[in-house]
């Protein structure tokens, strides 16, 4: 991250040149002036390089977007259909340097939105410093999903947080130099705070303070679709605000009893016995009664399509794995589902079942997963565990992996984290090496060493597919009874049903009395065959 030295404001304008304080005033103004490539102190800025900065001794960042977001040329391929939600998502466009005040109709018209402007700032308690960076870096492609400008970071070398401000007292200062110096309205801190730790630091830094958490929900607010995603969503949102309402001076009503001295608020001030923020929390609690009632209302339509397939001993495959390792394009390459694909962290929120078939005819489902992330936060966890049902309740798990990734390994042990949150560690579990195009040969061949059970594919280019389907099918659920069936030549129902999905023809004969058939089914299957059970 880049180092600052600990200044004040006064001295870090001091030590700007001229041209870079012409850029800070030209950024205040709204100006269509790019984001500073080169934080102050030689560090390589967050904003335009798209992760957090490199300092002069640390890795080089890499141009582009952040890091934790692909740089390939194509966002997604002829087998993800038309896109038309991608479109839609789009319409709404973001652009830097827009001012708040119109100028032209055609900002209204196209409906244009200025880009929040944000400083990121996070600790390093343990771990390597690459591991603290590539932290920021996420956060970065966190901000920049949830439409943002990221114009700086920087990460202070510390044991445990500081328990008023976060951070330390003088890296505190020091950014609110930073944030001043760039223009920044907004500060994203890489953990979850406490209320009084953002109440402390947005004191120092006068602007607004999110946290790691608040920007997830954000995101998931953003990308939220069905109904019961929506649900989700809001529920997840209103169990974060809940401890952290807070009164806003004279906004909030208060209790007061006699005439309080001389300041004159006793008659008329004398309430319902109630202040408006407990009014506020009572509000919040009864809707989040009622969105907990309305999601455990929509888990029977999903639990009776899951009975149905149990019942059907329908084999069922889930594609799960990190936020942007290729869930969704995977499915679509598989199944030509259409789901949406974008280039962003937790596109995709619902979850989308689709029907498939191995090679010899075998039928199975594949569901898609929404994405995870370091750190998940506890309350989406709650929320969506009717969602990650799928994952636990599944035969097989598709663990995709991004390893193109800076960090493959963490994003591994970050999911497998949330399967154990999710009951979903005994399932079986394939790891998919997923753009393999874009990834370095050594890193996918220490993946390899590393899972035994593993498969290199690119959904993007079509590498490693079928090997994938392969996979897939050996690791299914296989019918299991070996019957031998004399069937009449009446009953084409059931040499019909022998060749739908649930059943595996061995052998198939055409004799003078009927059709007889060695058949591997399941034990459903079997006992409605019974009465068909060759004794020759």
């Amino acid at each position: 991250m880049t180092s600052h030295p600990n200044t004040g404001p006064d001295s870090a304008a001091q030590d700007m040149s001229p041209e870079e304080i012409q850029a800070v005033i030209d950024r205040i103004l709204s100006k269509d002036t790019p984001a500073p490539g080169a934080g102050r102190g030689g560090g390589s800025g967050a904003g335009t390089n798209g992760g957090a900065g490199a300092g002069t001794d640390g890795p080089t960042s890499v141009l582009g977007k952040a890091q934790a977001i692909s740089r390939l040329d194509e966002v997604y391929t002829n087998f993800d259909g038309d896109q038309q939600d991608l479109e839609e998502r789009h319409a709404l466009r973001r652009k830097a340097g827009l001012s708040t005040e119109l100028e032209d109709v055609t900002e209204v018209e196209y409906r244009q939105l200025r880009l929040e402007r944000v400083v990121l700032a996070g600790l390093w308690t343990e771990g390597t410093l690459a591991d603290a960076e590539n932290s920021l870096r996420e956060l970065a492609a966190l901000a920049e999903t949830a439409g943002s400008e990221v114009l700086d970071g920087l990460v202070q070398r510390r044991t445990k947080p500081d328990p008023g401000t976060f951070l330390g007292s003088g890296k505190a200062q020091e950014l609110k130099a930073i944030v001043m110096s760039t223009g920044a309205d907004t500060v994203v801190v890489d953990a979850e705070l406490a209320p009084s730790q953002r109440r402390g630091l947005e004191d120092i830094v006068k602007v607004k303070v999110i946290d790691r958490t608040a920007l997830i929900l954000d995101i998931f607010a953003q990308h939220a679709k069905s109904r019961e995603g929506k649900a989700q969503v809001e529920l997840a949102q209103l169990e974060y605000l809940l401890p952290r309402l807070r009164g806003w001076g004279e906004s909030m009503s208060r209790q007061a009893g006699g005439q309080v001295g001389g300041a004159g608020a006793g008659m008329g001030s004398r309430g319902p016995g109630e202040t408006k923020i407990e009014l506020d929390r009572r509000r919040i609690r009864t809707r989040m009664a009622k969105l907990r009632r309305e999601i455990a209302a929509m888990k029977p339509a999903r639990e009776t399509k899951r009975a149905n397939r149990r019942r059907n001993a329908v084999p069922s495959v889930a594609i799960a794995g990190y936020t942007n390792a290729g869930k969704s394009s995977l499915l679509n390459r598989l199944t030509d589902a259409g789901v949406l694909v974008e280039n962003a962290l937790f596109a995709t929120l619902d979850p989308t079942v689709r029907k498939a078939e191995t090679a010899d005819g075998l039928g199975y489902t594949l569901a898609d997963t929404v994405g995870f992330v370091r750190s998940l936060p506890t309350q989406l966890v709650e929320a969506f565990r009717s969602t990650l049902e799928e994952v636990a309740d599944s035969d097989l798990i598709l663990h995709v992996v991004d390893v193109a990734h800076p960090d493959p390994e963490g994003q591994i042990a970050a999911v497998r984290a949330v399967f154990s949150e999710v009951d979903a560690r005994k399932v079986p579990e394939i790891i998919v090496l997923n753009k393999a195009d874009a990834a370095d040969p050594f890193v996918v061949e220490r993946l390899k060493q590393r899972e035994p059970r593993h498969v290199v594919v690119s959904a993007r280019t079509g590498e490693g597919i079928p090997e994938l389907l392969k996979a897939i099918s050996d690791g299914i659920p296989r019918p299991s009874v070996k019957l031998e069936l004399l069937i009449p030549y009446n009953r084409g129902d059931l040499l019909s049903k022998l060749h739908e999905t649930d059943a595996e023809i061995l052998s198939l004969d055409h004799e003078e009395t009927g059709t007889r058939a060695v058949v591997m089914v399941r034990e459903g299957l079997a006992a409605e065959l019974d009465p068909f059970i060759s004794n020759d």
